[in-house]
């Protein structure tokens, strides 16, 4: 295959071609409409991202991934996209998304591009026409349009709920229904269309061809459903096996020759494009088929994130999904903070969530603001000692925007100004919703948006931003912004061979192990000081004292 136009600067230096450089790689996401805006207009756009690579190439990550930035209404905060191939004119052109690219490549650091497959937006093409289109026509095959019913076909297909609230099918002008998984907005693809298929290869090779290295594909494990004539209730749903692969909306065998199409056409490409799945699926050998090298490589685990702060459960976490990564042959996925979920440090200074959600707004932002409960500076110390433990870990490590200046959840925004469908829904697992965590970043002490752009910001900020601006970490020894930095720098000289071996401390509340080269970590979720093992101590998220680690502190040393 001739090599791709815009691929050149992805190919500038040998690293470039390394066809296993996700395995290790540190990856920051961006929500592009909350990142920096350039021209004043509230919203982030690609050359607010341009213009921060040197911020991103100064933090020492290895890719960045971008959530949609596609045409889209925001029904859903992009996830409605009309349009596959192009960009939102909010956000900016073709040529300002080549620009960015080539400025990140100059940088070393690759593209990651969110890739929503499940559903298009209902300003999709191809879902006006099928609007305009009569019942049974070709162009109402690529989605899943069903009559109703009841005497005249005036009730659902069946009684299923969306995942944001409300009835997941909604009823067109000539009387059928069409299948809406999230929101209305969000009609559902059918996957069982061979045009459906084949064009999201042609959307695969667009993106590949102007440069970008991998895909982050969303809710992958949703697109291939088995819809018969008799649709079963909203009861029997609930009582059906989700680990065989034959329940009727999610995670079914089938989807994998889906992505068994898309690992072709990433292979046609040096080096080959990379894909990591979100996948929330029910066990870890259900998640391993997303990440099996004849589909999309790798998937997301979300199992730390849903751990509490507690060495056991994480010590639990980290073994299994290193023997899952042994038994695929991807590598293991770490992650805290994410667009969908409460941040870390707000998690972790509240009382343990025991198996309580975690996306949104969890409980202690129901009423506006947040509780008594809320620990600020003891939440992000334990969010700088988990960090620095999940860095060294052998795998992928992901970090969400802001988390590196220590942002905590913004409980505190107006109903009127909120945007998350979840909220307005009413589904219950979100809270307040996932508003809180996209609130646009602060990159100055002051200003109309905290150096966001020069016109305010398409969520309010709040005013204990200020002392989060990047400037004002940047210019602070001690902040969690130069922690970041000094991490990330350490991990890349220190990411070697993908093992760690466990030393037994002795203290439940302590984790220990080893990486090749004489790495020392030790975790200590305890509140009383530990000691340390001896040797050359590189840095900890808390200051040790007299060869001692505080509590609710990560260390590393080399021997």
């Amino acid at each position: 295959m001739p090599t791709p136009p815009f691929a050149a600067s992805s190919a500038s230096d040998p690293a470039a071609v390394d066809p296993d450089w996700w395995r290790q790689a540190a990856v920051y996401q961006i929500y592009p409409r909350s990142f920096a805006d350039s021209n004043g207009d509230g919203i982030g756009d690609l050359k607010g991202v341009s213009a921060k690579v040197p911020y991103l190439k100064a933090l020492g990550v290895d890719a960045v991934w971008l959530s949609p930035f596609y045409p889209s209404a925001l029904a859903d905060g992009g996830y409605d996209v009309d349009d596959y191939r192009d960009v939102d004119p909010k956000i900016g052109t073709l040529a300002d998304f080549d620009e960015m690219v080539a400025a990140l490549h100059a940088a070393g650091i690759k593209v990651i591009v969110d890739i929503v497959p499940n559903h298009s937006s209902n300003r999709h093409a191809w879902f006006r026409e099928a609007l305009a289109a009569p019942k049974g026509s070709p162009a109402r095959e690529r989605y899943h349009f069903r009559d109703g019913l009841g005497e005249n076909g005036e009730l659902p297909p069946s009684d299923w709920t969306a995942s944001f609230g409300g009835p997941r099918w909604t009823r067109v002008d000539d009387g059928q229904w069409y299948l809406n998984t999230f929101t209305p907005e969000q009609p559902d693809l059918n996957w069982d269309n061979p045009e459906v298929r084949e064009d999201f290869l042609t959307t695969l090779r667009f993106w590949s061809d102007r440069g970008v290295d991998g895909f982050r594909v969303d809710v992958a494990n949703l697109l291939v459903k088995d819809l018969p004539a008799r649709l079963p209730g909203k009861a029997e749903l609930s009582t059906m096996d989700r680990n065989s692969g034959t329940h009727p909306l999610m995670d079914r065998d089938e989807v994998h020759e889906i992505y068994a199409e898309w690992r072709k056409v990433f292979n046609e490409y040096n080096p080959p494009r990379f894909a990591v799945a979100e996948a929330w699926v029910e066990t870890a050998e259900r998640r391993a088929k997303y990440a099996s090298p004849e589909g999309l490589g790798q998937a997301f685990s979300f199992d730390l994130l849903m751990a509490d702060f507690d060495a056991g459960q994480f010590r639990a976490v980290i073994a299994d999904n290193l023997e899952q990564s042994r038994l695929t042959g991807s590598t293991s996925t770490w992650v805290f903070s994410n667009h969908d979920v409460t941040r870390h440090a707000t998690r972790y200074g509240l009382p343990p969530l025991n198996g309580r959600a975690v996306k949104g707004g969890v409980e202690w932002v129901r009423d506006g603001g947040p509780k008594e409960a809320l620990d600020v500076a003891g939440g992000i110390r334990r969010a700088k000692a988990a960090t620095q433990l999940m860095l060294a870990l052998p795998g992928s490590a992901y970090l969400y925007q802001g988390e590196e200046l220590g942002l905590h959840e913004v409980a505190d925004i107006p109903a009127d100004r909120r945007q998350d469908p979840s909220f307005f829904r009413g589904a219950e697992w979100d809270g307040l919703g996932r508003d809180g965590c996209r609130v646009p970043l602060p990159w100055e002490p002051d200003g109309p948006s905290f150096g966001f752009g020069a016109n305010g910001a398409h969520l309010p900020q709040p005013v204990w931003f200020a002392g989060y601006a990047a400037s004002v970490q940047e210019a602070d020894g001690g902040s969690t912004l130069e922690f970041y930095r000094t991490a990330l720098a350490l991990r890349r000289g220190l990411q070697t061979e993908e093992k760690l071996q466990w030393i037994d401390t002795g203290n439940a509340d302590v984790l220990h192990f080893v990486r090749p080269g004489g790495w020392h970590v030790v975790a200590n979720f305890g509140t009383a000081a530990v000691e340390l093992p001896a040797g050359e101590l590189l840095l900890a998220s808390v200051p040790a004292e007299g060869g001692k680690l505080a509590g609710e502190a990560t260390a590393w040393l080399r021997a």
